[in-house]
């Protein structure tokens, strides 16, 4: 009974705050200043999350040419500056990682 309540609950508090932001979505305008700041949230989140996976995969920092989770970020930027398609990174990112981690160092 306790889980059914507890999953009850989420549903509560997950919908109302998603309907809330839904019902007043085009009745609010933001600043000109305020939606170019937003802009930049988006990058700034994935940078905090990427990064210290990136350059920290045990834990601590491993700057090296030997750090196969850099090499591939370094590619897939790389390949995300050339190609500008978003699946194009990904999967060449991926495939550059999964070489190098399993079958180059």
């Amino acid at each position: 009974m306790n889980e059914v309540a507890l999953i009850l609950g989420m549903f509560l508090v997950t919908f109302s705050v998603r309907f809330v932001l839904f019902a007043v979505a085009g009745k609010v305008h933001f600043p000109v200043w305020l939606n170019q700041a937003l802009g930049f949230v988006p990058p700034a989140v994935l940078t905090a999350i990427i990064l210290p996976a990136v350059l920290m995969p045990e834990g601590e920092i491993w700057f090296s040419w030997q750090n196969p989770w850099l090499l591939a970020g370094v590619f897939a930027a790389i390949v995300a500056l050339v190609r500008k398609d978003l699946m194009t990174t990904i999967v060449a990112g991926m495939a550059c990682f999964l070489v190098l981690r399993f079958f180059v160092l």
